[in-house]
């Protein structure tokens, strides 16, 4: 897991992440993660991208429109993660505790949804 900064762009991230990737069938990303690096990195590793092109890529590049669908049930950790009053405003002022207490609210969110 990796905590970043607020204003980190999704591909300085995705640069940080790609090497430590597990191993994967596929790889469900948001537009943000669009670019051919990240997509040939993901290839290189034998796992199959499902992201969908920006709306600025001249040719479109496919995607599993059903397998996308299910990444909102990430989006709805996240949003049950943010529940927490702690993580939703971000009290913590050190990187280590505000990503330890995002641990704590996964592991107790994940038991009892």
């Amino acid at each position: 897991m990796l905590l970043s900064e607020g204003q980190m762009s999704d591909h300085k991230g995705a640069a940080i992440i790609l090497p430590a990737l597990p191993p994967a069938r596929e790889l469900l990303a948001d537009r943000g993660y669009d670019s051919n690096w990240f997509r040939a990195g993901l290839m290189k590793r034998g796992i199959a991208p499902c992201i969908p092109s920006t709306r600025s890529r001249s040719i479109p590049i496919a995607h599993d429109k059903e397998l996308y669908r299910q990444r909102h049930r990430v989006e709805n950790m996240f949003g049950r993660i943010k529940d927490w009053r702690r993580i939703g405003t971000r009290y913590d002022r050190c990187a280590h505790t505000f990503f330890s207490a995002i641990c704590i609210a996964a592991i107790v969110t994940f038991w009892l949804w």
